[in-house]
């Protein structure tokens, strides 16, 4: 308890708000201002009122909300949380991708880095990547850099996608067997998975979401039992959300960027103003315009 009265005694001396993703350990959730996925937390950072924001989550996120905020200080309480899908494109892959096929839009889901948001002509969320890629004229659209969400994305639209072979390793690492291990367990409870996950994974599932449409999937169905394929920490904020339905994660699922943020990098983040996160202005320019766009499809 004392280290949340600091917490909070910090957020007042610094006017700062704590955002956190729905993958966050359960203490860091509890902490936060406001949980939730990526869409959601883009969302809340434009509307932040506060002069500092606290990011938990990993980088790409962070830059994300200073690039949105260009006049506020964002902080990530540690900087080495990455994301090894993001690693799996850089700015030069795209531009390559847009010469060998000229004319064809780019659409850069959330999960890269702000130099390849700035080489995107719009970004998308597991949340909208449909509804994004169905807004634009070309019947061919280039999608980074993740391969399921593309084949998710493709097969729930009417465009041919070019798609990047890139990867997270959380949700490739959700297999059949898995499903069919918690389902043999809880027989009815509903599959609930991320579009992150291999494509087999999906066909098993009754709704593929992001983790925010998981919430509304939830809070729709009559079932009272889940299982939930995407990274431990969404079980407890559904848990919190629904005390009176059960939930069930996959044990292997767990992303370990996103648990290197503690109760105690939190304090210290607001404390020495640790560690800051800045996007040069070229860039942040160039990526900023890629995520309003996705923004204005409300």
């Amino acid at each position: 308890m004392d280290i949340i009265a600091e917490i909070e005694e910090l957020k007042k001396k610094r006017r700062a708000i704590i955002l956190a993703h729905n993958y966050q350990r359960p203490e860091v959730q509890d902490i936060a201002d406001f949980v939730g996925d990526s869409l959601e937390l883009a969302r809340e950072a434009v509307d932040v009122d506060a002069s500092v924001i606290v990011f938990c989550g990993v980088m790409f996120m962070a830059e994300m909300a200073t690039i949105l905020n260009p006049d506020k200080v964002v902080l990530i309480p540690d900087n080495s949380a990455g994301c090894p899908l993001a690693d799996t494109i850089t700015p030069s892959d795209v531009r390559k991708l847009r010469k060998e096929h000229e004319g064809v839009p780019v659409v850069a889901y959330v999960n890269t880095t702000a130099s390849v948001k700035a080489e995107a002509d719009i970004c998308c969320t597991s949340a909208n990547s449909v509804e994004v890629v169905q807004s634009l004229e070309s019947d061919e659209v280039i999608f980074v850099p993740d391969r399921n969400l593309g084949i998710y994305t493709q097969k729930n639209s009417d465009k041919h996608l070019i798609i990047w072979e890139g990867a997270c390793g959380v949700h490739v690492g959700i297999s059949k067997e898995d499903l069919l291990i918690m389902k043999r367990m809880h027989p009815n409870a509903k599959i609930v998975v991320h579009p992150e996950c291999n494509p087999e994974v999906m066909d098993m599932a009754d709704a593929i979401a992001s983790t925010g449409g998981m919430v509304k999937y939830v809070r729709e169905c009559d079932a009272q039992e889940f299982i939930i394929g995407t990274e431990m920490g969404h079980v407890y904020r559904l848990s919190r959300l629904f005390p009176d339905k059960k939930f069930y994660g996959l044990y292997n699922a767990v992303c370990n960027d996103m648990k290197k943020i503690t109760l105690e990098k939190v304090r210290d983040s607001l404390k020495n103003m640790q560690y800051r996160v800045t996007v040069p202005d070229d860039i942040a320019r160039k990526a900023r315009r890629a995520i309003e766009r996705m923004l204005a499809l409300r």
